[in-house]
């Protein structure tokens, strides 16, 4: 006999869950205290004014304001410089 009888199912095959990352907030929107503005890995964006970070990269609002994107040229140790997007909340 050719069938698989009393084994019960496939332990593979399952759908891991979604991360979610991304921008939650828009440049322009209104924020309250402790309302996350992105998720993300590593510091794609960095925290400017009334903006902190959580361990997993992650940007919330510390203060109520407004959201404001922005560039900024920063110079690196070798002194090259690089345009990195900070966030800010005013």
């Amino acid at each position: 006999m050719a069938h698989t009888k009393a084994k019960g199912t496939s332990k593979l095959g399952r759908d891991s869950r979604p991360q979610y990352l991304g921008i939650k907030i828009t440049d322009g929107q209104k924020v309250k205290t402790g309302m996350i503005i992105i998720r993300q890995r590593g510091m794609k964006f960095l925290a400017g004014k009334n903006v902190g970070v959580g361990k997993d990269h992650t940007l919330f609002a510390l203060k109520q304001g407004e959201v404001k994107f922005r560039t900024k040229r920063k110079t690196k140790f070798d002194n090259s410089q690089k345009i990195v997007k900070v966030v800010n909340v005013l």
